[in-house]
C-alpha cells in the first residue's frame, strides 16, 4: 500500500475503551492517581487497541534502519562513515547495545539497510531494502530525489507491516548512520521554526567548534534547498537520510494497524516529525520512549507534544532508550489487567 493510501486507514484513538480504562483504574487497589504515568500509559493503550483492559503487549519488535550520508564529506561527525556498514555486522552479530538490551526485553531485533554505502553480506536478520547507496551532500543540494524519499517511506511500511503480520504487538524504529544527527537537526529546525543553532548538538561527540561547523553545514543545505516545513516529501528529500524516511514510515504503519510504537532518540524523532507533517493522525500512536541528551530533542518533542518515560542522558541511537521502556509499556497494560479491584480483593476504598 502506498504512503497516501495508507494515511486515510489511520483512525483516532477509541473512546470509549479509553473512557472505560479511566473508570477502571478509579476502582483499582491504590489511591487514585497513584501510579502516575503508567495509569495515564494503559489509558492511551486502551483507546489504541479499543479494549478495556488493553492487551499485554507479548511480540516486541525493535526495526534498526541504517543508511550513510553524503554531507559526511563536510567533517560534520567525529566517526568515518565506514562506520555504519561495520556497525550493521555487529547488529547482525549480537554484539551491540540494543542486541543486550533487546534481549533484556525479550525483543526481536531487525536490521534494514535502506541505503549504506557498501555492499553488505547476505545474513539471517538483515532486510535489504537499499533505495542508494548512501544519500548526495545535502549542503550541495538535494540529498534524494522525492521519488527516493517516496521509497523510504514505503520502504518502513513494508517492514513494519510485515512484522505486524508476523504477530509483533509493540513496535520500535532505531537508526545506525554516521552522520544523521545532521539531516535530523534540519528537519527539527525546519517543522518546529527554530533556528538550526537551538537544535545542533555534538553528536557522536564533536568539540564545540566543530559543532558550531555542523550548524554552518545544516544553515547551508536549507538555504540552498529551501525546505518547507508543510511539505514532509520535499524536506525528507533535501536533507534525507534514507533510514529517517524509513522510520516515518514505520510509524505510519504502526498508527495504521493500531499497534503502539515507541519513539526512541533524536533520529527516530525526526521520523516522528516527517510522519507527523504528513499525517497529524499518527501522533496518538507514539510513545516517547525517552530524553536524548541531543539539545534538538526536547524541540521535536515538545513539538510532538510528546513526555519522554525515561531520562537516562542517552545519546547512541540505535532504539536502546525505546527498548529500555518496553517494559514500563508492558506494565502499564498488564497493571491494567492483572490488579484487582477493591471489590474483588475485598478491600475498602477511600470513602468506605
Amino acid at each position: 500500500m502506498g504512503y497516501d493510501s495508507l494515511i486515510g486507514t489511520i483512525a483516532p484513538l477509541h473512546a470509549p475503551a479509553m473512557a472505560a480504562a479511566r473508570a477502571r483504574q478509579d476502582t483499582l487497589t491504590k489511591p487514585p492517581g497513584s501510579l502516575g504515568r503508567l495509569e495515564e500509559l494503559s489509558i492511551h493503550l486502551a483507546g489504541m487497541s479499543g479494549l478495556c483492559p488493553p492487551p499485554v503487549p507479548q511480540t516486541p519488535c525493535v526495526m534498526v534502519f541504517a543508511g550513510d550520508h553524503g554531507v559526511c564529506a563536510q567533517g560534520i561527525s567525529a566517526f568515518p562513515a565506514e562506520v555504519t556498514p561495520q556497525m550493521v555486522l555487529n547488529f547482525l552479530a549480537g554484539g551491540a547495545a540494543i542486541n543486550v538490551l533487546a534481549r533484556q526485553a525479550g525483543a526481536r531485533v531487525v536490521v534494514v539497510d535502506a541505503g549504506v554505502a557498501s555492499d553488505l553480506p547476505a545474513a539471517e536478520g538483515l532486510i535489504s531494502g537499499e533505495i542508494a547507496p548512501g544519500t548526495a551532500d545535502m549542503s550541495q543540494g538535494p540529498a534524494m530525489t522525492r521519488e527516493q524519499a517516496v521509497a523510504a517511506l514505503e520502504l518502513g511500511i513494508r517492514v513494519a507491516s510485515d512484522q505486524i503480520a508476523a504477530g509483533a504487538d509493540l513496535l520500535a524504529c532505531g537508526d545506525m548512520g554516521i552522520g544523521n544527527t545532521t539531516p535530523s537537526a534540519a528537519i527539527t529546525a525546519v517543522v518546529t521554526g527554530r533556528s538550526p543553532a537551538e537544535v545542533t548538538g555534538p553528536g557522536t561527540g564533536l568539540p564545540s567548534d566543530r559543532v558550531r561547523h555542523k550548524t554552518q553545514v545544516i544553515e547551508q543545505a536549507i538555504a540552498r534547498n529551501q525546505p518547507r516545513r508543510d511539505d514532509a516529501i520535499g524536506l525528507l528529500a533535501a536533507v534525507g537520510g534514507f533510514e529517517i524516511g524509513a522510520i516515518a514510515g514505520a510509524m505510519l504503519a504502526a498508527a495504521a494497524a493500531r499497534v503502539p510504537m515507541v519513539v526512541d532518540g533524536f533520529i527516530s524523532t525526526a521520523g516522528a516529525l516527517i510522519a507527523y507533517v504528513l499525517a497529524p493522525a499518527v501522533q496518538p500512536f507514539l510513545i516517547a520512549g525517552h530524553r536524548s541528551q541531543e539539545p534538538g530533542h526536547d524541540a521535536a518533542l515538545a513539538h510532538l507534544g510528546l513526555s519522554p518515560l525515561l531520562d537516562l542522558r542517552l545519546r547512541l541511537g540505535e532504539g536502546t532508550g525505546a527498548v529500555l521502556a518496553f517494559p514500563l509499556v508492558q506494565a502499564a497494560a498488564r497493571i491494567a489487567d492483572e490488579m484487582a479491584t477493591f471489590g474483588e480483593a475485598g478491600v475498602s476504598g477511600a470513602d468506605a
